[in-house]
């Protein structure tokens, strides 16, 4: 008699069907929500800053200190003296007034520049695009490129 031998199926065949069971029934549940799902808010972006910037240029400017006058008669009186030792009767008048008109002249600017100062022009390119040009007297604690914030008309270190 012929034996029949009994045909099994490999246990690999076996789990391979098992697994692709598995994940059609979680992906019908997933599908269907039948599975939590896990929700994540979306991240708010924050507005842009419109005080801030990065400095494009910081400019040094020096400006002409106002006359008070003082100079001017101090230079006068000076020139005039120093005319009058020159020339002899109207020449020496003549001398004396040009000495005066010179050294007037000469007295103003001298206190004018005596009386100058250094001003700081700082350009900020703004996040918005615009640039913004602030003045100040002090030599300011930045370099070309550093991130600012404009504060009421001041500037300060931007952190972020």
């Amino acid at each position: 008699m012929e034996q029949v031998q009994a045909k099994r199926i490999h246990p690999i065949i076996l789990a391979a069907a098992g697994a692709v069971l598995l994940f059609c029934l979680i992906g019908s549940a997933a599908v269907l929500g039948w599975l939590p799902v896990g929700h994540t808010e979306k991240s708010v972006q924050a507005p842009p800053c419109l005080e801030c910037g990065v400095i494009s240029a910081i400019t040094p400017i020096k400006v002409k200190g106002e006359g008070t006058g003082t100079g001017a008669v101090v230079g006068g009186l000076t020139g005039a003296l120093v005319g009058n030792q020159f020339g002899s009767g109207n020449g020496r008048t003549a001398m004396t007034v040009v000495g005066a008109a010179g050294g007037a002249y000469a007295g103003n600017e001298i206190e004018k520049n005596a009386k100058s100062h250094i001003v700081y022009h700082i350009s900020v390119k703004m996040e918005d695009g615009t640039t913004r040009t602030l003045s100040q007297s002090q030599s300011p604690p930045f370099a070309v490129g550093d991130r600012v914030r404009v504060v009421n008309g001041a500037l300060q270190r931007h952190q972020g």
